[in-house]
C-alpha cells in the first residue's frame, strides 16, 4: 500500500444475525475506497443506509463480517481489541453526534482523556490552548451539564484533536446544533483539519457541509451508489 494512503477500505460488509423471517440483516455491502493523507471525505445517504456503521468499522470500533480496513498502514482485522484500541489512540480522533463526554469530568479533564489513556500527563497547557481555539477558554472548569449542546460538541472536538490525530472521524458533528452554532462548528472542523493536516471522514445529512469535502460517497441500503470528487 502506498505510504500516503491513510485509510483503505476493501469490500467491507457487515451483516447482523436475525431471528426474523427475513433472515440476517446486511447493513453494509462490499464498500471499497481509499483516502490519502490530508484528504477530506463526506459520507452521505438516508437514515439506515449504513453511514454510522461504516464509520465505526473504519475507526476499528466494530469488526466487519467480511472485507478489510487498513488504517495508517495497519490492517485492523489482524489485531485484537487491545491492539485496535492502541491504533485508535495513536492515530484517530472521533467526534460523536451525542458528544460522549464524561459527565463527572470538567471540560479540561475531558479533553485530557486521550493522553491519560496513553499514560501521558502534564499536558494541561495544550488542552487549554485547544479549548481556547474552540472558544471555550473561559469554560475549562465547567462540567458538561453546565455547557450548552454546542459547547459540549466543541469540547468533543478539542478532545478529538488532543492527540494530534492523523485521521478524524466525525459522525453528524452539526446534527444536534442550531444553524449558527452548526456553521461555527463546521468552520472549526475544517480549520483544525487544515491546521493539523488530518485526514477527515465526515458522516452528515447536510449536503452543504458535505460539499466542503474533496470527495462525497453516497450510500443507499448499505451500498455505494455514487462516489464523486467535488
Amino acid at each position: 500500500m502506498s505510504d500516503d494512503i491513510m485509510l483503505k477500505v476493501e469490500r467491507l460488509t457487515k451483516t447482523y444475525a436475525s431471528h426474523a423471517p427475513t433472515g440476517a440483516l446486511t447493513v453494509l455491502r462490499e464498500v471499497s475506497f481509499s483516502l490519502p493523507a490530508g484528504a477530506s471525505l463526506a459520507i452521505v445517504g438516508p437514515s439506515g443506509s449504513g453511514k454510522t456503521t461504516l464509520l465505526g468499522l473504519c475507526a476499528g470500533l466494530d469488526t466487519p463480517t467480511a472485507g478489510e480496513v487498513v488504517l495508517a498502514g495497519r490492517s485492523l482485522g489482524t489485531l485484537d481489541e487491545d491492539a485496535r484500541a492502541r491504533v485508535r489512540n495513536d492515530h484517530v480522533g472521533f467526534v460523536f453526534q451525542n458528544f460522549q463526554l464524561i459527565p463527572t469530568l470538567t471540560a479540561l479533564e475531558n479533553v485530557l482523556v486521550p493522553l491519560e489513556l496513553r499514560g501521558e500527563g502534564g499536558r494541561e497547557e495544550k488542552a487549554r490552548a485547544l479549548l481556547t481555539r474552540v472558544g471555550l477558554g473561559e469554560r475549562c472548569d465547567h462540567y458538561p451539564v453546565q455547557l450548552s449542546g454546542g459547547e459540549q460538541q466543541r469540547v468533543a472536538l478539542a478532545r478529538a484533536f488532543m492527540n494530534r490525530p492523523k485521521l478524524l472521524f466525525c459522525d453528524e458533528p452539526t446534527g444536534n446544533l442550531d444553524g449558527e452554532t452548526a456553521a461555527a462548528m463546521a468552520e472549526l472542523v475544517f480549520g483544525l483539519n487544515r491546521e493539523h493536516g488530518a485526514t477527515l471522514v465526515l458522516v452528515t445529512h447536510d449536503l452543504e457541509l458535505a460539499k466542503r469535502c474533496q470527495r462525497i460517497i453516497r450510500l443507499k441500503s448499505g451500498a455505494v451508489v455514487s462516489d464523486e470528487t467535488t
